[in-house]
């Protein structure tokens, strides 16, 4: 079994940072985009909800690409075309525009996604799948982090606009980087039907674990802007945005614990992401900002080390159509996300803060008990 070279290892990287890179690049700067379009902060939230619903209904159609085409070409292709609806953002004229652009954008992410992780899982066997998931996912840490602080600093200095086109910069790069570090490999055989293989309950576990995993960031982060906002914390705007830099805590553990799990099954990287995640929820509740900022930073740290088990598990296990099964799997995912910006609302209204982070542990548990109960073959 041959080791992935330090070329392929950055490469990984690169293609996870690539496809995050855009995704939440309007986070930050929501109340720019409403100020500018004349539209509630209400309507100017589509710019994410458009996004990454079309990274969840996309994902699943996307595994056949991989199939008919060498994969490295399929991710170099969608990296490089991504940037052109990145770019055009910063020429739009009216709101309709940019929702446009940012839609075009979710259709072309789950193309990354979905063939970087069946490349893995084609490419490496046993444990080297698990050390290379997890630096796929800490490049989507990265990127995750890059899109919105990068976004939000340019649009400060010189305008929202600028942002855009220095984000399409980036990606372009990056797409660059990926077509000289990632080795093409055999071509696909397109004319011989391979056997999909069932996708029985083991991987639908995965979808599950995907869907509590995402829930239990969406709502963490969402209402803990609200919590923070209110007396007596009272942050503003910035003061908020910078709570992401958070995540660079979960891109020093990740590829590290990647590196530590390469022995062990996918299972008991998820369990210890499990409590290292409930660890940091139940700091949380801690009325003290610093204990409140851990807790935060633990939080998503145990959701990316879950998404490199959960990715890990199915490129060891979904056979000979990994990038299909990847594309159920961030359906899940995303969907996971959409409930977890939606139903602690209700919960919001009754209970609070106290009630969301309640309801966060639940998810973490429920996750853990997933994988324990459908991973365990």
């Amino acid at each position: 079994m041959q080791a992935p070279s330090s070329a392929s290892r950055v490469a990984l990287f690169l293609c996870g940072c690539a496809a995050f890179l855009p995704l939440y690049a309007t986070q930050g700067i929501l109340g720019e985009l409403a100020r500018q379009f004349a539209v509630s902060i209400r309507q100017v939230s589509w710019t994410l909800t458009l996004t990454t619903l079309a990274v969840a209904v996309t994902a699943p159609f996307v595994g056949w690409l991989g199939q008919r085409w060498r994969p490295p070409a399929v991710i170099v292709a969608a990296v490089l075309l991504l940037a052109t609806p990145v770019l055009l953002v910063a020429t739009v004229d009216s709101f309709d525009e940019l929702l446009l652009w940012r839609l075009v954008q979710g259709l072309l992410i789950p193309v990354i996604f979905a063939t970087s992780v069946g490349l893995i899982g084609e490419r490496w066997q046993g444990a080297n799948v698990t050390e290379v998931t997890s630096l796929y996912v800490a490049g989507t840490i990265l990127g995750g982090f890059a899109g919105r602080f990068v976004t939000a600093l340019i649009t400060d200095y010189w305008g929202w606009r600028e942002a855009f086109m220095v984000l399409a910069g980036l990606v372009l790069l990056i797409g660059l980087g990926i077509h000289l570090l990632l080795a093409p490999g055999p071509a696909p055989q397109v004319f011989k039907r391979k056997a999909k293989g069932r996708f029985g309950w083991p991987l639908w576990a995965a979808c599950a674990v995907g869907f509590c995993v995402l829930f239990s960031q969406v709502a963490s982060f969402t209402y803990a802007g609200l919590y923070l906002s209110e007396a007596p914390f009272s942050l503003g705007t910035a003061a908020l945005g910078s709570i992401y830099a958070v995540f660079l805590l979960a891109l020093v553990v990740t590829p590290i614990a990647g590196r530590l799990a390469k022995a062990r099954p996918p299972l008991h990287l998820l369990l210890v992401a499990g409590v290292i995640g409930m660890l940091g929820s139940g700091l949380m509740l801690v009325p003290v900002l610093w204990v409140i900022v851990l807790g935060l930073a633990l939080s998503s740290t145990g959701v990316f080390l879950a998404q490199a088990a959960a990715n890990a598990f199915i490129a060891r296990t979904a056979g000979e159509n990994k990038a299909g099964a990847i594309g159920r799997y961030l359906t899940c995912y995303y969907l996971g996300g959409s409930a977890g910006a939606l139903l602690p609302a209700l919960v919001w209204v009754q209970w609070g803060w106290v009630g969301c982070v309640l309801m966060v542990i639940g998810f973490q548990v429920a996750f853990m008990l997933i994988g324990r109960l459908g991973w365990r073959a």
